[in-house]
């Protein structure tokens, strides 16, 4: 039976910034990735979504992607599957999720989440959730991390590994995709 690994998914400068890759929430700075995109990029993401049957999301990525998501369509049927996928909300402000398929994750997160785990099936990947994500490196449920490094030098903002949150990764794979983009994949060396 194979259970599901928690996957950390998530665009990263030069310098580790996280905040705002597409430009929707208000960052000065937000919208670094635009000029990088691509259809081999377009094909990594459906590859990994394809591989998951859940999304982990704090409650700013989820309430952005709850106002974009559910209007999206696509010939390649990309946001019919994040629509329809399960989602699971870290939120303490949030009682009810109107977007398809969302459930609020109940009590301790760190326990909510090595319960997930546990299920069968495919990834759960968390995208975006900076705040989310520095809960989830502290108590080390994860699995993998899977960066997808854009050639900019953002030079402020929020970063994917704080100031406190050490972490000895293992490399598993690089690859260069198109426009200098380049997808790292790192396991935490205690996972091995």
């Amino acid at each position: 039976m194979k259970l599901g690994k928690l996957v950390v998914s998530e665009y990263v400068s030069l310098d580790g910034v996280m905040e705002d890759p597409g430009g929707a929430e208000g960052f000065g700075r937000g919208g670094w990735t635009r000029l990088y995109w691509s259809d081999e990029l377009g094909r990594v993401q459906r590859e990994q979504l394809m591989a998951s049957d859940a999304l982990l999301l704090g409650r700013v990525t989820y309430q952005g992607f709850a106002a974009a998501w559910p209007s999206m369509k696509d010939e390649a049927g990309f946001a019919d599957e994040v629509n329809g996928v399960p989602k699971y909300v870290a939120t303490r402000t949030l009682d009810e999720l109107e977007w398809n398929n969302s459930r609020v994750i109940e009590g301790d997160v760190a326990e909510a989440v090595a319960e997930l785990k546990r299920r069968p099936g495919g990834d759960i990947v968390v995208a975006g959730s900076g705040e989310l994500l520095q809960t989830l490196i502290r108590h080390g449920p994860v699995d993998e991390f899977r960066l997808i490094v854009h050639p900019v030098v953002v030079g402020t903002g929020k970063r994917l590994f704080r100031e406190g949150t050490g972490a000895a990764l293992e490399p598993v794979e690089a690859r260069v995709l198109d426009k200098g983009v380049v997808l790292m994949v790192f396991r935490p060396a205690s996972a091995r």
